[in-house]
């Protein structure tokens, strides 16, 4: 029987998608894995589809449910948080450039069990040698085990705790918004949740690998920002 669900929006960015997927798949803690797919290409669509079995996820195609275009984060996260209210189980988003270890889960969910009050739990995120990466650099200096923050954490591989996930309807959610990582951050304290980040639970962060026209930041800065205010891009 699963004990976590955990979920996965996709848009596009195939190859990293079937990569985290096989990481969850070989994790050592029984979970529900969902894939939401975001409007992503018919050869994605058609590929997940073919793997889906192979690899064991449950996937849905948002095209089915909705005619808004990309990103539905917020449709994904109220749809996730019914299926794990309804299971009794806790929520762990795990995103498409994020490949989880073996006991990444199992040791967040065992932080859980002995922090009853936690909101938020985060994963650190590292990149391919190890070192504390995008988004958070902000506690790349910590020399701590485990931070309680009042900052902002990354929906990057993040568990919601059931406690929360009873108290807070995600359907108030702001559909002005793209992105809710910092709204849920401050949510969660604000019902007077803790919010933590384990330093010594380290995923693989390739950044904006679900959001590649974000990598224009770096080689185009000029479209990027075009892209993020004048298209309303990325609003969070």
């Amino acid at each position: 029987m699963s004990e976590a669900l955990v979920i996965t929006p996709v848009k596009n960015s195939l190859d990293s998608t079937l990569e985290c997927a096989q990481a969850i798949a070989d994790s050592d803690y029984s979970v529900k894995h969902i894939i939401f797919n975001d409007f992503s290409s018919e050869e994605t669509k058609q590929r997940l589809e073919e793997e889906k079995d192979k690899i064991g996820y449950q996937l849905i195609h948002l095209e089915d449910i909705t005619d808004t275009p990309s990103p539905n984060y917020k449709l994904v996260l109220q749809m996730a948080q019914k299926e794990a209210v309804s299971l009794g189980l806790p929520l762990i988003v795990v995103e498409s450039d994020v490949i989880i270890k073996k006991n990444t889960i199992s040791e967040m969910i065992e932080f859980l069990r002995k922090n009853s009050k936690s909101g938020l739990i985060g994963a650190i995120t590292v990149g391919e040698d190890g070192q504390v990466n995008f988004p958070y650099l902000k506690f790349k200096s910590s020399k701590e085990a485990v931070i309680k923050t009042q900052r902002s954490l990354s929906f990057c591989c993040t568990l919601f705790s059931p406690s929360f996930l009873e108290k807070y309807d995600f359907m108030e959610l702001d559909d002005s918004k793209d992105w809710y990582d910092t709204f849920m951050s401050k949510k969660t304290i604000e019902l007077d949740y803790d919010n933590y980040v384990l330093m010594k639970t380290a995923v693989l962060h390739r950044p904006h690998g679900s959001r590649p026209w974000k990598l224009l930041k770096y080689s185009n800065p000029f479209k990027y920002y075009f892209l993020k205010f004048w298209k309303g891009r990325d609003k969070i």
